[in-house]
């Protein structure tokens, strides 16, 4: 899992992204680290088309199989 502190613009990630409309449904999501539009001093995971704030607890990894590794790990 990647630290927060050590995340740069532009860097592709990968992240396990829970639906918000169906909380059992989970997958492995592509995501890039950019700046938000809203406070340019803070970066955000740019995830189909619309900022996250990136939060502590949130597990981002460096490549899908770092991701999968996890997921099958917690998920399956």
């Amino acid at each position: 899992m990647l630290n927060i502190n050590n995340l740069y613009e532009g860097q592709s990630v990968y992240i396990i992204y829970r639906n918000p409309h169906t909380p059992t449904v989970a997958t492995i999501q592509e995501a890039t680290i950019a700046r938000d539009p809203m406070d340019p001093s803070i970066l955000s995971l740019l995830l189909y088309d619309y900022y996250h704030s990136i939060e502590e607890d949130d597990a981002i990894f460096e490549s899908y199989e770092a991701a999968e590794q996890m997921f099958d790990q917690f998920m399956m």
